[in-house]
């Protein structure tokens, strides 16, 4: 190529990036502040024999913007269902299906809900001969450390994309008495 024709391509490369930019355009996860200002401080609460999940939010949920620490008027992050589930389908060869539901919501510093309990979930299968039992548990071993990374990931795009449905505040009814009909 040419000089000319080298310097047309920059000046048109940097044109219509500097255009984009100036619309406003960014690549996902580019931008600094995802997380909503409200949820900036959280805390974390997990049933026991979480730590995988615990260690791959505190990286996804600080990699989004959030400060994961125990201060008074942080937010809690409250996992309240953990269920990992794991299934084998028999036939010629055996298929086993690994699954796993976590359901969370987001509460107040005075232990409100914030938000209404959502679920979600990730699903991974595996075949294998029966004759290779050792890379199966391999195998399982290595999957359910991406089923445990791919929940991380969908609590923290969730969290930082403020798409959790507000928690509906229900007010206590006055109960209704009637009083005895006499004859």
């Amino acid at each position: 190529m040419h000089l000319v024709q080298r310097v047309a391509a920059i000046v048109l490369t940097l044109g219509l990036g500097a255009g984009l930019t100036g619309c406003g355009f960014h690549l996902k996860g580019t931008n600094p502040n995802v997380a909503p200002v409200t949820y900036a401080n959280m805390k974390l609460v997990l049933p026991k024999d979480t730590e995988e999940l615990e260690e791959k939010l505190n990286i996804y949920l600080g990699a989004a913007g959030i400060k994961l620490n125990n201060a008074p008027q942080s937010y809690t992050l409250h996992v309240l269902d953990y269920s990992p589930r794991r299934l084998e389908l028999n036939g010629k060869l055996v298929e086993t299906l690994l699954r796993l539901n976590v359901t969370f919501r987001i509460e107040d510093a005075q232990g409100k809900p914030v938000t209404e309990p959502r679920t979600v979930m990730a699903t991974r299968s595996y075949q294998y001969d029966v004759a290779t039992v050792n890379t199966d548990d391999q195998e399982q071993k290595f999957l359910n450390q991406v089923i445990i990374d791919d929940v991380a990931q969908q609590i923290a795009r969730q969290i930082s994309s403020n798409r959790l449905p507000l928690a509906t505040q229900r007010t206590a009814q006055p109960a209704v008495t009637s009083a005895p009909i006499s004859k």
